[in-house]
């Protein structure tokens, strides 16, 4: 869970901190940190794929094989970073220029980016670091690795952004590269750790092999699908933030707010969805697929209580929840939030079990049929966004109803798609 959320609690982080700063760094960093999670997205759906080829792998005790789909995930990720970072570099300022009104908006994003741009080499190679040790299924030193993450990412951002103890107050831009310097230490850490980590040694990960065109090919074809999954979300969920702008800012201010929750509320069924698709894939391995239903569904109902567990507390007392990280001048906010918030717990009710079912399809290997469930399903969420919003002026609750409506879609469908055995001759 704890790995699966980095991305998630730098742009939490980057977030609170600029809501101190000013209305404008805050509304900026609303609308550029979606922006990086979807880099992000792109980095970490390459890594899924190879996450499910190495799991299958060490479920058959092909020790080596699986060392040489790290090798292939890490040289993909790498040559990736380097096509990001030039978009970063040169692509932005249209595409910004393309998506964003306010003038105030447009610059400080781009300033954000010029600094958080060089963090994608180590967040892309990151996450192939992450995919062997969830793929062999020893993903204890995550724990540690992201909270080295976090802690650094917010000792940096109060420096940074702020200019405190002598370091210059760079604002927005100071939160690009807080964020930038944590991944860098991260990364450091856990190559370290695997340096002296002596139970990776039967994966000869140190051992570069020949480069395995046919590997490569193969993780591609996985990871596209996986790939296309959180562009797809992350994606619509940009499209809704600009449909809300219609409600006015205070609807705007409200969806942030309620996003941030979202955030971190989402953890555990993030790392549950992702470590999901390790066990089917190590099951898979072991010839074993009549434990494939029962593994997701086991997994789902962990997903759901663990998330219920932290959801009601948080219903039933959000002010003092939020307070501490908003101050005393963000308790109206929370006040006219509160309907949102309620609709909030519905959402992650179903999303906390759905998304596994859903990650299960990916875990068997039919991503490009988990894809198809995801399109028809985003299809279902504009249409209905647009209606509710456009034609109906419906209510901000109505709107992040679509939510629920959407994860009913896409694990119904997911569940039926595991029960028909079609995946079988996925394997």
């Amino acid at each position: 869970m704890i790995g699966s959320a980095a991305q998630n609690i730098i742009t939490l982080t980057d977030r609170i901190f600029l809501f101190y700063l000013g209305v404008d760094d805050f509304a900026s960093i609303g609308f550029v940190s979606v922006f990086y999670l979807i880099v992000a997205a792109i980095g970490f759906g390459f890594s899924r794929g190879g996450q499910i080829l190495i799991a299958r792998r060490a479920g058959a005790r092909q020790d080596e094989e699986a060392g040489k789909t790290f090798h292939s995930v890490f040289l993909f990720e790498l040559f990736l970073s380097v096509f990001l970072f030039l978009f970063m570099t040169y692509g932005c300022y249209y595409l910004f220029a393309l998506l964003v009104d306010s003038e105030v908006v447009f610059q400080k994003s781009l300033e954000y980016v010029h600094t958080r741009k060089w963090g994608v080499f180590f967040s892309y190679t990151g996450v192939a670091l992450i995919s062997l040790y969830t793929g062999i299924a020893r993903p204890k030193f995550l724990i540690y690795d992201t909270i080295l993450l976090a802690v650094v990412n917010i000792v940096l951002d109060y420096l940074l952004i702020f200019g405190y103890y002598g370091f210059p107050a760079m604002g927005i831009a100071g939160a690009g590269l807080a964020s930038t310097l944590a991944e860098v230490a991260a990364f450091i850490a856990f190559i370290l750790f695997m340096l002296w980590d002596k139970d990776n040694r039967r994966y000869k990960i140190f051992r570069w092999p020949k480069f395995d065109w046919q590997l490569m090919k193969e993780q591609y074809k996985l990871s596209i699908p996986l790939v296309a999954q959180p562009l797809i979300g992350l994606g619509s969920w940009f499209i809704f933030m600009a449909i809300i702008e219609n409600l006015g800012e205070e609807a705007l201010a409200i969806t942030i707010l309620a996003q941030m929750v979202y955030l971190v509320l989402s953890i555990p069924t993030w790392g549950f969805s992702a470590g999901v698709s390790t066990l089917v894939g190590g099951f898979i391995g072991h010839q074993k697929r009549q434990a494939v239903i029962p593994i997701i569904w086991k997994t789902g109902l962990f997903s759901l209580f663990v998330t219920l567990a932290i959801t009601i507390p948080f219903l039933l007392f959000p002010s003092a929840t939020l307070i501490p990280f908003l101050g005393e001048e963000g308790i109206p906010l929370i006040d006219k939030a509160m309907p949102v918030f309620y609709v909030l717990g519905c959402i992650l009710t179903v999303f906390s079990l759905g998304s596994v079912i859903f990650s299960g399809v990916s875990g068997v290997g039919a991503s490009a049929y988990a894809l198809k469930i995801q399109v028809y399903g985003i299809i279902f969420y504009l249409i209905y966004i647009y209606i509710i919003v456009e034609y109906f002026s419906a209510s901000l609750t109505w709107a992040w109803a679509v939510e629920v409506f959407y994860w009913l879609i896409v694990g119904s469908w997911s569940l039926w798609y595991m029960y028909s055995k079609r995946w079988y001759g996925k394997l």
